[in-house]
């Protein structure tokens, strides 16, 4: 970009005082249980917290937004933050176990624990369903009518669109990274082989749209006040998710493989213990 266009698309900026006032109340509610809990919390996971707000804040409001129904490359980066960033880092900030760990004991046994021990939460955090879901939003809404429906439609785009993404991509890292209560942890295998197996229809979604001869969404495809055509700007869309998954993806499988190896050494100092209890 021009400096003329960055001073374009630095300028302009979004405010949505519903996405403001829901940040601040998500960020208000984890702060004040973090003070709250009796056990001493993890200054990482409060920064994993409030690093995927930050990111949500940076794509709801601001330049983005303001740009994303002009340039596909800009609406593709707003879902990318939010599923291959925010919503990961949400997670590494174990919102669930704060809860609890918070909580009184009369909430805990009233609200959290049924909740926590429900079938509801039990299929929910599936992570074979997980995966479907995440996998079947990221392909199903590029790849059918639903994508031109949400951009044509302010309401679909808000309440329907973007909420989706957010949602699946909470429930997909759920069980794979972090320590959140939930019913049933899959193996550190398992979740070694999920996240890598997300990269395959990731970068088919990347490398179809980026490969695209044609403009695939005609919403796109009108005149701009600055920048790429709608070609080359569908083709930086495609290539910006075929390669950054890439690396977004392996990034978070050295997180699940760094807790696989903790949870290891745990283990072996809890075995080196009871046999030195077992000795004495």
């Amino acid at each position: 970009m021009s400096n003329g266009a960055l001073s374009a698309f630095f300028g302009a900026s979004t405010f949505d005082a519903f996405v403001v006032v829901n940040l601040a109340l998500v960020t208000g509610w984890y702060l004040w249980a973090v003070h709250r809990t009796a056990v001493r919390w993890p200054s990482g996971s409060t920064a994993c917290f409030l690093t995927g707000v930050a990111i949500l804040a940076v794509v709801y409001l601001g330049p983005l937004p303001a740009w994303s129904h002009t340039f596909f490359w800009a609406h593709m980066t707003q879902h990318l933050l939010v599923m291959m960033a925010a919503a990961p880092l949400i997670v590494l900030g174990n919102p669930v176990t704060l809860a609890f760990a918070a909580s009184s004991g009369a909430t805990r046994r009233r609200w959290i624990l049924p909740v926590l021990r429900s079938r509801a939460m039990l299929v929910l955090t599936n992570p074979y369903l997980t995966w479907a879901l995440f996998a079947g939003v990221l392909m199903g809404a590029h790849f059918t009518p639903f994508y031109g429906w949400a951009l044509s439609n302010h309401d679909a785009d808000y309440f329907v669109e973007q909420p989706l993404f957010l949602v699946v991509a909470l429930m997909y890292y759920f069980p794979l990274i972090g320590s959140n209560l939930q019913p049933r942890r899959p193996t550190h295998a398992f979740r070694l082989i999920s996240l890598a197996a997300m990269m395959i229809p990731e970068a088919i979604t990347g490398a179809v749209i980026y490969f695209a001869s044609v403009i695939l969404y005609p919403f796109f495809d009108r005149p701009r006040p600055f920048g790429l055509d709608a070609l080359p700007d569908q083709q930086l869309a495609g290539g910006l998710m075929w390669a950054l998954v890439m690396v977004v993806d392996s990034f978070w499988m050295m997180v699940a493989a760094a807790q696989w190896f903790a949870d290891e050494e745990r283990k072996g100092r809890r075995i080196d213990a009871e046999l030195a209890r077992s000795a004495s």
